[in-house]
């Protein structure tokens, strides 16, 4: 399905609405400006349908927590204050200005405006994201090509349809394409549309992306980052069982699907015996809180089923860690590993735990730079400030509690950058 002027139409109609999008961009940049405030009245009104039930049908294939979780998020994200402090956090100051005179040079006047056209190819593994990357084209006054990942059930163009409704203005700077990624002519022709493409996804996609963008066109990249939990003296925390408790729940709500989410338990240590000591504790707590989040969708337990099945079925054919390595409980493993490698999980709360003695994390973070992002701390609060900073020079960009690990916190960078900031540009006009 294909959202086009405010209408929908079928997919086999992309073709020629991509020839008459053509036409139509100039003339909308040449005539018309999107104020930020009609975006933030059309999203507040979204959040305020939401918390009154009316689109509690399109959340029914999530359970119910899950549900329950995206409509507090709803409740302060997409709220007037919230969007408001968004713009002035990731603009700065959006009021023209004009600059000193100085010497015998002509003043400038100084102003930010939109790129112009973003085109925006979403990941599939966070829900609402393909609709909350296009909320950020929206504010800052860009026309959006939007293409779905394969993974959305529909949910992303209703919501968008739906702020089109409250806010019919929003319709000539919004146009939402199902193509498939195996549609290069497709995706060519957008990109060959756009003045930047904002690409998220992993190193293979970007690199897809970076193929098929001509000449000129910015990628703005949001690729695929790691997280891990970093322990530090267990023995010394008040509340060690507590925390432990955080991360499993962390580990099994958010399966390990998202940027940040832990896929590596490092412990202080080089002693492999305190790895086991400590795989052998956390196992239970990890199945603990699997049967406790278990979901009821027939769909979700299938496919999770159907992934831990494979992983043993892999097991046997000697492609993953020697089976002494890895302790099973019921839907979740502990594998232990001897390197201290920054790497992707097997996920679906199957998790890695290695060791990282605090005098070689540098050297171990090194290896995996360009993919860091959050790291989870267990350690005494004495130790907090000091592994913060160790963390934080070599690279990572979120440091939290591990419990904490994938929320989201108002105010908040992502991967180091502010958005926004990143789908303007600065024009200069001689006095």
């Amino acid at each position: 399905m294909i959202l086009f002027d405010g209408k929908t139409y079928e997919s086999s109609e992309q073709e020629r609405l991509l020839t008459e999008l053509k036409e139509r961009i100039p003339v909308i940049l040449a005539t018309k400006t999107l104020s930020p405030e009609v975006v933030i009245e059309a999203v507040d009104k979204l959040r305020i349908d939401t918390l009154a039930g009316r689109f509690d049908d399109l959340l029914t294939a999530f359970p119910k927590d899950i549900a329950d979780s995206y409509k507090e998020q709803a409740m302060v994200l997409l709220s007037k204050e919230h969007l408001r402090m968004k713009l002035r956090t990731e603009l700065g100051n959006t009021e023209e200005y004009v600059t000193d005179q100085i010497g015998g040079f002509s003043r400038i006047r100084v102003r930010k405006m939109p790129l112009g056209v973003l085109f925006h190819i979403s990941a599939g593994n966070m829900d609402f994201l393909p609709a909350y990357s296009l909320a950020e084209g929206l504010l800052t006054g860009n026309i959006n090509i939007l293409k779905l990942p394969s993974a959305d059930n529909g949910l992303s163009l209703k919501l968008i349809m739906q702020l089109i409704e409250y806010e019919p203005e929003l319709k000539d700077f919004i146009y939402v394409f199902d193509t498939a990624s195996t549609d290069i002519q497709g995706m060519r022709r957008m990109a060959e549309l756009s003045n930047a493409i904002s690409v998220w996804g992993s190193d293979m996609a970007i690199e897809a992306v970076r193929g098929l963008a001509p000449a000129g066109v910015k990628i703005i990249e949001w690729g695929q980052k790691l997280g891990f939990c970093y322990i530090s003296k267990l023995d010394e925390i008040t509340d060690p069982e507590g925390e432990l408790k955080g991360l499993a729940d962390h580990i099994v709500t958010t399966k390990q699907l998202l940027c940040s989410s832990c896929q590596v338990i490092y412990i202080d240590t080089s002693d492999m015996n305190e790895i086991r000591t400590f795989a052998e504790r956390f196992l239970p707590l990890l199945e603990r809180a699997a049967n406790e989040h278990a979901t009821e969708e027939i769909g979700i337990r299938a496919r999770d089923t159907l992934t831990a099945y494979t992983r043993r079925l892999m097991a046997y054919l000697d492609k993953e860690e020697k089976s002494e390595n890895v302790l099973r409980g019921k839907g979740v493993s502990v594998i232990m590993s001897s390197d201290s490698n920054l790497e992707l999980s097997p996920m679906m709360c199957n998790v890695l735990v290695k060791p990282l003695p605090r005098t070689e994390i540098g050297k171990a973070l090194y290896e995996g730079r360009c993919h860091l992002q959050t790291a989870g701390l267990i350690c005494p609060s004495k130790d907090r400030k000091e592994l913060s900073e160790i963390f934080t020079k070599c690279g990572l960009i979120r440091v939290t509690k591990a419990a904490e690990m994938s929320a989201y916190f108002p105010g908040e960078c992502h991967d180091g950058e502010y958005a926004l900031n990143r789908y303007v540009r600065i024009v200069n006009i001689e006095e």
